[in-house]
């Protein structure tokens, strides 16, 4: 089993920023690709954001290029993703994901994002 706990969301202005945490325990982090997705009501999920286990080719959603960045350190056991210049269509809430296997996909309970206008 894996465990995921984010944090960080919160209430932000238009052009502002956060940073949400993702905190990982129950098997080896390093080798989970991890993403983060979000919902909103009457919209499907989003995936936003991919990382691979070694932190390289990131891939992002083209609604966030350029605005957030996610990141991981393995030895907190943590990923984040640094959302800058944040716009009201960003409203959501965010989870992580990971992939610890070919089959096997973990939810954290996400957290919500509002950006007000």
């Amino acid at each position: 089993q894996v465990q995921l706990v984010e944090s960080g969301g919160g209430s932000v202005q238009a052009g502002g920023s956060l940073r949400l945490s993702c905190a990982a325990s129950g098997r080896t982090f390093s080798r989970f690709v991890m993403h983060w997705f979000r919902r909103t009501p009457g919209k499907e999920r989003e995936l936003v954001a991919t990382i691979n286990w070694n932190g390289g080719s990131p891939v992002y959603a083209d609604s966030v290029k350029g605005r957030f960045t996610i990141s991981r350190d393995n030895a907190k056991n943590t990923v984040y993703l640094q959302m800058n210049s944040l716009k009201p269509e960003d409203t959501a809430i965010y989870y992580c994901a990971a992939d610890a296997d070919a089959t096997s996909r973990y939810w954290g309970q996400g957290t919500q994002v509002t950006v007000s206008s």
